[in-house]
């Protein structure tokens, strides 16, 4: 399938390591030329220099997005290297421990910020010479917990909470205009450091010895669902990132795509 993403140009927030990489790398494969986006000076320039090594189109831009001054830098800096923006992945974002009462009111700042405003930012920036063009696609990285949040983290679940609001609220206010906005929502998802913890966890809970098993123990515990036995792959996500980007999902506007391997039982 042609995703007809040659020639765009696409700036992933956030990419400098785990399912941003992936997702740039991707993009990057399908032909758009891709800003890598690290908040320090040489942050990205490690994914940057292995894409190019592949023959691919990036390079590296730097800026706090927790500053309005950092994320117009980002802009200027994407908008510099490759003349516009197309597609924007608001892909940045953390998941902060914490504890209801425990945790200090600027800390729930500090995540909202980091997890709402972000994106915010980048979207004030990029979507109105998007709308200028006539084509665009805004996608936002959420989480499952949006719908099903545990008693842990809830700074970071009511941040990541208000996701689902925003896709729905900006797909309206650009309506007609050729862009697209577009929210994916993966349960956990097999990084390095997920893959570390969960293989952990099985030798403490006595779950098995091998990734198939930690995998199917540590769902069942979290969710009280065996879904499809398998949490999803980086590679997943960013395809699903990818196509959502693409001149093929023209018709998909202001939806919500859960990726948990059918792990959350709220049908939302």
């Amino acid at each position: 399938m042609d995703l007809g993403l040659a020639g765009r140009v696409a700036l992933v927030s956030g990419s400098y390591r785990g399912t941003g990489s992936a997702i740039a790398e991707v993009l990057a494969r399908e032909g758009a030329s891709v800003a890598v986006h690290g908040f320090e000076a040489g942050q990205a320039d490690e994914v940057t220099a292995r894409l190019r090594d592949a023959d691919l189109d990036v390079r590296s831009v730097t800026g706090n997005l927790m500053t309005d001054g950092g994320a117009e830098d980002v802009a200027a800096q994407t908008l510099d290297a490759f003349g516009r923006v197309d597609v924007l992945v608001n892909n940045y974002g953390v998941a902060e421990a914490g504890r209801w009462i425990q945790t200090p009111i600027d800390q729930w700042v500090a995540v909202y910020q980091k997890n709402v405003l972000s994106g915010v930012r980048l979207v004030y920036a990029l979507a109105p010479p998007m709308r200028e063009r006539g084509w665009g696609r805004i996608i936002w990285l959420g989480t499952v917990g949006s719908i099903r949040p545990a008693a842990r983290m809830p700074h970071y679940y009511a941040s990541k909470a208000v996701l689902p609001n925003v896709c729905v609220s900006l797909s309206k206010e650009l309506a007609g205009t050729g862009i697209t906005v577009n929210l994916v929502s993966p349960g956990l998802i097999a990084t390095a450091e997920v893959r570390a913890n969960l293989m952990r966890r099985a030798a403490e809970k006595g779950w098995g010895d091998d990734w198939e098993a930690a995998q199917r123990g540590a769902i069942e515990e979290m969710t009280g669902s065996k879904g499809a036995g398998r949490i999803a792959e980086v590679s997943e996500v960013a395809s699903l990132v990818v196509y959502l980007a693409s001149e093929q999902a023209a018709a998909i506007n202001g939806a919500n795509f859960r990726i948990d391997g059918g792990a959350s039982d709220l049908a939302l």
